[in-house]
């Protein structure tokens, strides 16, 4: 059964590899959503770390999710 997964993401210098850290598993998406961000305001937490939900099967296909690299966004004229 699919869950929401909440990863913490460190900067990397080049890039390449992104170091991640599962911090927990919810059954949904608010409660998630809700935890990411208590972790993104927590003073504890780097400011540089990234905190991101997904939704996967398992850690495994969170993981590969995450680590896939995705094409930036075009911008509409009206959102430059």
């Amino acid at each position: 059964m699919a869950s929401y997964f909440v990863y913490k993401i460190s900067p990397t210098v080049a890039n390449l590899v992104k170091p991640m850290e599962m911090m927990d598993e919810f059954e949904t998406y608010k409660e998630a959503r809700n935890y990411a961000r208590e972790q993104r305001m927590n003073p504890d937490n780097d400011p540089q770390d990234t905190f991101k939900v997904i939704f996967a099967d398992n850690p495994l296909d969170a993981e590969e999710k995450l680590g896939e690299h995705r094409e930036q966004p075009i911008l509409k004229e009206w959102e430059k």
